[in-house]
């Protein structure tokens, strides 16, 4: 095992990261910008370097910045958490080239399944089911009318190398196609520097179920559980839950295996999470991506397997078996988690600023990663994310009763946050049934 880690990313999964590292005896090094640090995983962590101003492009995105503090502490490995550079092949093989040791999967198998174009067909080759969809990208207006004529409507518009959900839009015929397509390719060029469009058969109705996967060092790929992530504002997350309530037991082995053939494809190592669109009514499931890296929501499956995913990224890159049984893994109880963002939580619109009181929920089951405390301030540079509270339950009844006490006991003053959407999502008869799919949170918010 390396004896010392820089963790390229900040907020909460920093500290997350940072958390593991220390239990492990590896010496973790921190990255801030000007805007972070006063931030608790700075003071958390063993030595922090300072690598430039706010703006990400300056400082969390430039890798010559990161690669020089992880040379100047003596790092042995970079840990890129998620987001940021953590899906960048290139940056992968810069860290691989200054003879650091990525804890990541192969950077082949990142720019492989980074292009959904790319990744759909490979997935399609590998038995994996996949939506009608673009098997070349989707060049202007005109390509995307006739594409969508032959998928048949309604058609998702998304960034062929994008995710998050942004610039993602539903086209129900082809006026509202012209207008997606134009969206979507702007924002694919500014986000992701790259132009190029994919449509999919629009799936309404739909169940978004993920797997999480883990690629070990000895080339065995493992399915360890999904996640129903149906509950998503502008396409992007913010809850999750384990095990999916609306899927049987015979679907989710069959999206299991999926998960694992996928994996295979690309000799996949390290964390990762195949994700599925599932019409639960049919049970069918199709592919929709593959990320290269630890979820936002990874602490669900860690709750209910009892398997620390940053403990066995750690092994693996290393070249070290897991840390438990892989013929024991038997998933218990339910498990949920909520991210709580410095939002309005009507509009969903960020509100950065600085917090005035911070006290976090406590009690059985209850887990709180959090990237900010009292006396910190929110800005506008980065995504709003405050914490993941997270909650564990014998079943789901007893999980959703925890997590109904803990947002009602999570305090914070100063910036306005999502926790009044919470509380309204865990009372609402549609999430407590199970049967919501992802159209629920605009049935809760209708505009």
């Amino acid at each position: 095992m390396f004896d010392s880690v820089l963790v390229a990313n900040r907020g909460e999964i920093a500290r997350r990261v940072i958390r593991t590292a220390r239990r492990m005896g590896i010496r973790a090094v921190a990255v801030y910008s000007d805007a972070d640090v006063d931030l608790p995983y700075v003071r958390e962590a063993d030595e922090a370097v300072h690598i430039g101003p706010a703006p990400p492009a300056r400082s969390y995105l430039d890798a010559g910045a990161i690669l020089d503090a992880a040379r100047k502490t003596g790092a042995a490995a970079v840990h890129p958490g998620y987001g940021f550079l953590a899906e960048n092949a290139e940056f992968a093989r810069q860290v691989g080239a200054a003879g650091l040791i990525w804890v990541g999967p192969d950077p082949a198998a990142i720019e492989q399944m980074g292009d959904k174009i790319r990744a759909r067909n490979l997935m399609e080759r590998a038995g994996v089911p996949v939506s009608p969809g673009s098997r070349e990208p989707v060049s202007d207006v005109t390509a995307a009318l006739a594409e969508a004529d032959r998928i048949g409507y309604p058609v998702m518009v998304k960034a062929a190398a994008g995710g998050g959900g942004i610039g993602m839009g539903v086209a129900q015929d082809q006026a509202g196609l012209r207008a997606a397509f134009e969206t979507a390719r702007s924002r694919a060029e500014r986000f992701f520097g790259s132009p190029e469009i994919l449509l999919e058969r629009y799936v309404e109705r739909a169940h978004h179920v993920e797997v999480q996967i883990l690629g070990l060092a000895d080339g065995r790929v493992l399915a360890l559980g999904e996640r129903d992530c149906s509950v998503q504002r502008r396409h992007q997350k913010v809850a999750e839950e384990s095990p999916a309530p609306g899927v049987s037991a015979e679907l989710r082995q069959r999206m299991l295996a999926a998960a694992v053939l996928a994996g295979q494809a690309v000799e996949y190592r390290g964390a990762g999470t195949v994700e599925c669109l599932v019409d639960a009514d049919a049970g069918s499931f199709v592919f929709l991506e593959m990320n290269t890296r630890l979820q936002v929501e990874h602490p669900v499956t860690e709750l209910v397997t009892g398997i620390d995913l940053v403990e066995q990224q750690f092994l693996i890159a290393a070249g070290e078996p897991p840390s438990f049984d892989t013929a024991a893994v038997r998933p218990s109880g339910h498990a949920l988690e909520l991210r709580v963002y410095a939002e309005d939580p009507v509009r969903f619109l960020p509100r950065p600023g600085p917090i005035t009181e911070w006290e976090e929920p406590e009690g059985e089951g209850v887990r709180v990663d959090a990237g900010y405390e009292a006396g910190n301030t929110v800005t506008p540079f980065y995504d709003p994310l405050l914490a993941k509270l997270c909650v564990h339950g014998a079943d789901r009844d007893q999980a959703l009763a925890r997590a109904r006490l803990a947002v009602a006991a999570f305090r914070i003053a100063g910036p306005k946050t999502n926790l009044p959407f919470h509380a309204e999502l865990l009372a609402s008869t549609e999430f407590a049934s199970g049967s919501y799919d992802t159209c629920l949170v605009s049935k809760l918010r209708p505009t």
